[in-house]
């Protein structure tokens, strides 16, 4: 199976220029042939929403050279230190910055002095790193048959064709725009590549020229479209709304559904992680208003099972306990440093999602809340150990405090004394980790409290914090 079927376009609206057929192969071989040529390692590839992004992944993908999709905000620290722990063959279209020692620049890259380096394993593709942008990501291990797999997965529930016209309405290192990139060129279709976004304007300006078809957005996106009173009445070509990247509110799914229905459209609700290339359900558009509140059934070829506090895995109705998935797309697992880079297989195609949730009689998975410390600012997923380290060393005058998830946002507690200088500390804790993740200020809702509360062990008591949100 090919990542890019037989009539995919690619349509760049900045460049003015769209790609099809033997141009679009030939391009992709020419990325394909200037990536081979690099040293032996995983790529690094700094992903903006252009052509030449697009371009360098599809050649790391046709040239079986692993590519790790990296955010091109990354802190510097943070990028650092990855390319230390895994000394990839090249940074590319690298930060405008003197090279890290070993490293020489080369046509706008960073490129590996030394030739020998780790191969990585061959059937791992892509990697994506966990956590966001704070702490000390590991890199999620996605091979070729995973990713293609889901991508075939997706196109069919999905209903994609030749005839689906989709932007790049959201980035490409995050798993679920990359997702979209790859259902959509697998069955020939066009990809409109459009960097402002759902609420800049040119991107309604690309809906309307190109006759863009579907958009996909994360639970924030929708709020916004909601303030904005978005109506699809306004744009006859788009009829088809995907939302994944966190659990929107039943009442926006209902009005969203309500909108699409009016004007003969669809929507679709998702859920997934990156460990699993990335979704792993889709609630069918016919059902949807009568599963409100469902993540759907699992994907052609995948299979939902909760295991109990016991340990004891069932797929009986109503049963709570952690959601294990197993399927084709799994990840084949993380990798630490470059030595991981060469691991095969570790995970037997099973997923422990570390969500808490049930099964309807269906077989409906419905999600419940999360056995560990992740959360989601605006569909991102952050460790809220590494959002309490950040605000820690942020040097605004925060020494203890203590994160909680909030749906699409996390709350922190920072232990002050009231008063106006509290409200201003928060509001700088707040930007300071805006800044870091390079998300909005609304998704840290940091607020001063008297005494963050502790176990009778010395742990603070999140459960109580919780309580409080």
């Amino acid at each position: 199976m090919n990542l890019v079927g037989a009539g995919a376009r690619l349509v760049d609206v900045a460049g003015g220029r769209t790609l099809a057929g033997d141009e679009l192969t030939a391009e992709i071989e020419r990325a394909a042939g200037d990536l081979a040529e690099l040293p032996s390692g995983v790529l690094f590839a700094r992903m903006s929403l252009d052509l030449a992004s697009v371009l360098r992944y599809l050649g790391a993908f046709e040239a079986a050279r692993a590519v790790a999709l990296i955010d091109p905000a990354l802190d510097p620290d943070v990028l650092a230190g990855l390319i230390t722990r895994f000394r990839p063959a090249a940074v590319l279209a690298a930060p405008e910055a003197e090279p890290p020692a070993g490293y020489t620049a080369s046509d706008g890259h960073w490129v590996r002095a030394e030739a020998e380096g780790v191969t990585p394993h061959p059937e791992l593709a892509v990697l994506l790193p966990t956590s966001g942008s704070t702490g000390n990501p590991k890199l999620v291990r996605l091979s070729r048959h995973g990713l293609l797999s889901n991508a075939d997965a997706i196109a069919e529930v999905l209903r994609i064709d030749a005839g689906e016209v989709a932007p790049t309405c959201l980035p490409l290192h995050y798993s679920y725009g990359l997702s979209v990139l790859n259902s959509h060129l697998l069955r020939g279709a066009t990809v409109v590549i459009e960097a402002s976004g759902v609420l800049g304007r040119g991107f309604w300006s690309a809906v309307q020229e190109h006759g863009i078809t579907s958009l996909s957005g994360v639970p924030y996106h929708y709020e916004m479209l909601r303030r904005l009173k978005f109506d699809p009445a306004k744009y006859p070509t788009l009829r088809t709304l995907t939302q994944a990247g966190g659990k929107l509110r039943d009442e926006l799914i209902a009005e969203f559904n309500d909108k699409m229905l009016a004007v003969g459209g669809r929507m679709y609700v998702m859920y997934g992680q990156t460990e699993a290339s990335p979704r792993m359900t889709t609630v069918p558009a016919e059902r949807l208003a009568e599963k409100l509140g469902s993540a759907g059934p699992a994907l052609p070829g995948g299979k939902f099972v909760v295991r109990r506090d016991d340990g004891a895995e069932t797929t009986h109705p109503k049963i709570v306990g952690e959601v294990l998935y197993r399927g084709p797309n799994v990840m084949m697992g993380y990798a630490d440093d470059e030595a991981g880079l060469a691991a095969g297989d570790e995970c037997g195609g099973t997923l422990a999602t570390g969500d808490l949730g049930y099964l309807d009689e269906e077989g409906y998975l419905y999600v419940t809340g999360r056995l560990k410390r992740i959360g989601k600012v605006f569909g991102n997923r952050v460790s809220l150990d590494d959002l309490e380290h950040a605000v820690r060393v942020a040097e605004v005058g925060i020494d203890v405090v203590a994160a909680v998830s909030a749906g699409d946002k996390v709350v922190l507690f920072a232990e002050l004394p009231e008063g106006e200088g509290a409200k201003a500390i928060c509001k700088d804790a707040a930007r300071a980790l805006s800044a870091r993740l390079h998300l909005h200020t609304s998704g840290f809702d940091v607020r001063p409290i008297d005494t963050v509360p502790l176990l009778a062990s010395g742990k603070i008591d999140y459960r109580s914090l919780e309580g409080r949100v």
